[in-house]
């Protein structure tokens, strides 16, 4: 009997320690199917020709990761692969942490797309932008804000019956050329994604308004502020201020036989007065000019989607016009104008062959003065073929 009680008490005792590490196990390890990984992203291939060069130009490879770790938190970031010039150049578009703080709020951190107006936010994937090239103003030389280092929170509501939603960022910020590297781009402003130059940081936000109940058109207004000079430089205390205006407007028409597709944005960049000292060739040059620019594009696009071929409710007609004016008496002062005439065809819902002709005039130097002033004229024929997957 002492034997019998002596086994059961050991069973017992070795099924209360299984019991209790199994739990344990549990405890500690995931459960299965709580976190996700996807692969998108979008690759073009495209040819230009025009009276400097023909050839087939940039092709781009961009993979998205997306990475959920729960139904709180994930994770997206985007690479570019671009062979440009017979060279492979590498580059993080954006990489940044999402967690969700209530349903229609969420807190991002990383690099991030700054929503400043809709472009470089919404419509820079190729498979996305109706056209094979970029407005005036924007792209990674452009003088608009593209991405950056920060954190954001981004969200949606309702008031009074109409919907809206809200960014508001910090971000390391923009900074500005003191022209040591490069002496006719002084007083510019550059906005790279990098370790911020001062302890002063970028401060933004963007509100869109949806003033019709079926949400056809939303109106958005976007603004930013920085400190731009490096720290303990003569620079050091000057500020810039952005402000943008912006809009969507997508609609069926019946009397069209098919979707409009309006959008467009103006971008205003105000940078305070400075006198700056530039040393070009062993000389000592003094610039003083107001240092503000300003950039505009129009964009419309039409869908055939009432008509009875296939072919025809494919094709997709595009126009767009920018603009870009530079400060006067600046060494990079210009007065440039841009516009694209497209002709799209496509193949399902995220691959499109893209027809496309760009007309750009460029007048640099000082723009009054007929002596100093160049004008430039490029005609250029664009085909892309895009896919988004």
């Amino acid at each position: 009997m002492k034997y019998r009680w002596f086994l059961s008490s050991m069973l017992i005792i070795i099924v209360l320690f299984e019991s209790k590490a199994q739990n344990q196990q549990k405890l500690f390890d995931p459960k299965p199917g709580n976190s996700r990984f996807l692969m998108r992203g979008y690759s073009d291939a495209t040819f230009m020709s025009n009276d400097e060069e023909t050839t087939f130009g940039n092709a781009r490879f961009v993979p998205l990761f997306l990475y959920k770790q729960s139904d709180k938190l994930f994770f997206e970031g985007e690479l570019e692969f671009a062979v440009e010039d017979g060279e492979l150049e590498v580059a993080l578009e954006y990489a940044n942490f999402n967690y969700s703080l209530a349903p229609n709020l969420n807190l991002r951190a990383g690099k991030i797309l700054i929503p400043f107006g809709i472009f470089f936010d919404r419509l820079h994937p190729s498979w996305i932008n109706r056209l094979p090239t970029v407005p005036l103003g924007y792209g990674h030389d452009g003088i608009l804000p593209t991405s950056d280092l920060g954190v954001e929170l981004r969200g949606a509501s309702y008031l009074a019956g109409m919907k809206f939603n809200y960014s508001v960022y910090v971000m390391n910020g923009p900074r500005i050329e003191d022209g040591e590297e490069e002496a006719d781009e002084v007083g510019m402003i550059v906005h790279e994604g990098q370790e911020d130059n001062n302890n002063n940081k970028a401060l933004g936000g963007r509100l869109g308004l949806f003033p019709f109940r079926d949400q056809s058109l939303e109106i958005g207004f976007s603004a930013q502020s920085a400190k731009l000079g490096d720290r303990d430089s003569d620079l050091e205390d000057i500020g810039a201020l952005l402000y943008a205006f912006d809009w969507t407007y997508v609609r069926k028409v019946s009397i069209l036989g098919g979707v409009i597709d309006l959008k467009g944005q103006l971008n205003f960049i105000n940078i305070d007065d400075q006198t700056y000292e530039v040393e070009e060739d062993s000389v000592m040059e003094s610039y003083t000019f107001d240092n503000q620019s300003n950039s505009t594009f129009f964009q419309l696009g039409y869908r055939p989607t009432f008509g009875s071929s296939q072919f025809v409710k494919n094709l997709e007609l595009v126009g767009r016009y920018s603009t870009l004016n530079t400060p006067e008496e600046a060494p990079w002062e210009s007065e440039s104008t841009q516009l694209a005439i497209g002709l799209n065809y496509w193949i399902d819902w995220r691959t499109a062959i893209k027809f496309a002709y760009q007309i750009d005039n460029v007048i640099g130097g000082h723009v009054e003065d007929a002596e100093t002033s160049v004008a430039l004229d490029i005609n250029t024929f664009y085909i892309q073929w895009t896919l988004g997957f």
